[in-house]
């Protein structure tokens, strides 16, 4: 009698125990997904503070993006050499160099010492001087420039919503 109560036990526990880990395995746990963001592509203007208004010029819809931003422009020794997109270099195009912008952003740069404007695509990155923050090719910083001799000058820099 005492041996069918052991085995009696021992079958019950197991089949407890078997159920319970079933439970357990079919169970998963909760972990978040891991999320993958490409920062380049992410960016959030916050140097100006309504950095969500956007208002209309001339029909472009425009986003604040940096006002007294300094730029440059491109040596002539680029001229036809790859840019991080891939493409070739001209300057004469009006295109431009920044570190963050994703490539094909169309942003509108403004001199801030006479108003004039240009409007340029990013297809590089750059300038890698810590100060400056946009590189424009050779045509679009002279067709803005106050003075043609300048290398850099202070622009305020939104970007174009499509």
């Amino acid at each position: 009698m005492r041996n069918k109560k052991n085995i009696l036990f021992a079958t019950i526990a197991l089949t407890l125990i078997s159920g319970f880990t079933y439970v357990i395995s079919q169970t998963k746990p909760t972990t978040e997904p891991k999320i993958i963001q490409d920062t380049v592509k992410n960016v959030k203007p916050v140097l100006i503070p309504l950095p969500d208004s956007v208002f209309t010029d001339k029909g472009l819809k425009l986003r604040p993006y940096k006002k007294n931003a300094h730029a440059s422009y491109y040596a002539d020794r680029f001229n036809g050499k790859r840019t991080a997109n891939g493409s070739r270099f001209n300057n004469n195009n009006y295109t431009a160099a920044h570190k963050k912008l994703p490539f094909g952003t169309r942003v509108k740069v403004t001199n801030e010492a006479n108003g004039k404007f240009v409007i340029v695509k990013i297809t590089d990155r750059g300038p890698f001087v810590k100060t400056r923050d946009i590189d424009l090719s050779k045509r679009a910083f002279m067709d803005i420039a106050k003075n043609k001799g300048a290398g850099a000058m202070k622009v305020t820099i939104e970007t174009i919503i499509e």
